[in-house]
């Protein structure tokens, strides 16, 4: 018997469930839950406020709210506004280093052209903070953070001729249909992202960024402006939950280790410096973003995203992160 056998046959014994099972009393019923964890998370949502450093989000109604889960044979459940876009900003980290990933490994490799210029370790600190970035020399602490990103748009614009439209491209894949841009983000955020270039321009001072700072900012810009629905996210990060492959088309998006790496980015840094208290409450790999989106993966089941617009001190969705909790502890779907 072999030690899989051997777990297998104790979990079947004590009548335990595997680390991402579906409690199965209530797999039939997806729909309901989420439907619950929007009106549990309502209440949590009214505590959060829209975020006026973000001017493009600003003026949003507060009371929106939509969540999805899509789960590997394809099958969708929704609640609320799943179908309303909004801008992914942050969420679009994760597609952006996906794509740079695979530019990287056609190239000198994902070590010398990502990991030896960007950490993967929690910053502790705001989203878009100078400090740490002048003391450790112009190497952001992950991709997830502003900094961290702007490295790897840099590895795009290396790569692309055209980095803002493989960028969608890539993600119009995953959902599995075309994806249009936010005009209001791409003014806006254009207009009014100072720190971002002073970032950059720390960065080049200390020769880690290569590429002409205009259009590293140009892409950072257009990726964040991507707009997409609760459910068209939910199937786009679906690949991470399934080893690296599609499971629409099948295709080996990424390979399995990077795609685990990916996930485990996710897990510690993909909420800013809230991912310990995320990591305790929800459990599972996710990324936010200042729009109100959060974007999470169950391992070998399913992607799920939730948008709730007010956020909370954290800088993530008050709701949204309520609604996961509901979701993680309702389902048995968290990591630990």
């Amino acid at each position: 018997m072999t030690r899989a056998d051997e777990r297998d046959q104790r979990s079947s014994a004590d009548g335990a469930q595997g680390p991402h099972d579906l409690d199965p009393t209530v797999t039939g019923d997806l729909d309901e839950v989420l439907a619950g964890a929007l009106e549990h998370a309502r209440p949590y949502a009214e505590e959060g406020t829209l975020p006026t450093r973000a001017p493009s989000v600003a003026e949003v109604d507060p009371t929106r709210f939509g969540i999805a889960a899509v789960e590997l044979d394809g099958t969708e459940h929704v609640a609320g506004e799943a179908d309303t876009p909004f801008p992914i900003q942050s969420i679009s980290k994760v597609f952006s280093l996906v794509l740079a990933m695979q530019k990287a490994e056609d190239g000198r490799g994902i070590e010398a052209e990502l990991w030896q210029r960007v950490g993967v370790e929690p910053s502790g600190d705001p989203f878009n903070s100078l400090v740490q970035l002048e003391h450790e020399e112009g190497v952001p602490r992950n991709p997830m953070i502003n900094a961290g990103a702007l490295i790897v748009d840099d590895v795009l614009v290396t790569h692309c001729e055209d980095p803002p439209g493989d960028m969608r491209s890539l993600v119009s894949e995953l959902a599995g249909e075309p994806l249009d841009l936010d005009g209001t983000v791409l003014e806006q955020d254009g207009e009014s992202g100072h720190r971002n270039r002073a970032m950059a321009y720390l960065m080049s001072s200390f020769g880690n960024l290569r590429n002409p700072i205009d259009r590293v900012l140009d892409t950072y810009v257009h990726q964040c402006a991507v707009s997409m629905t609760t459910r068209q996210l939910a199937r786009a990060v679906r690949f991470l939950a399934n080893h690296g492959v599609d499971p629409a088309t099948g295709r080996q998006v990424l390979e399995p280790a990077s795609a685990r790496r990916v996930a485990a980015i996710m897990l510690t840094c993909g909420t800013y410096d809230a991912a310990g208290e995320f990591a305790f409450n929800v459990g599972l790999p996710c990324k936010s973003g200042v729009a109100g989106g959060i974007v999470g993966t169950v391992t070998d089941t399913m992607g799920v995203c939730v948008w709730s617009p007010p956020l909370a001190p954290s800088g993530n969705s008050a709701g949204g992160t309520a609604a996961l909790a509901y979701l993680a502890e309702r389902l048995r779907i968290s990591l630990f």
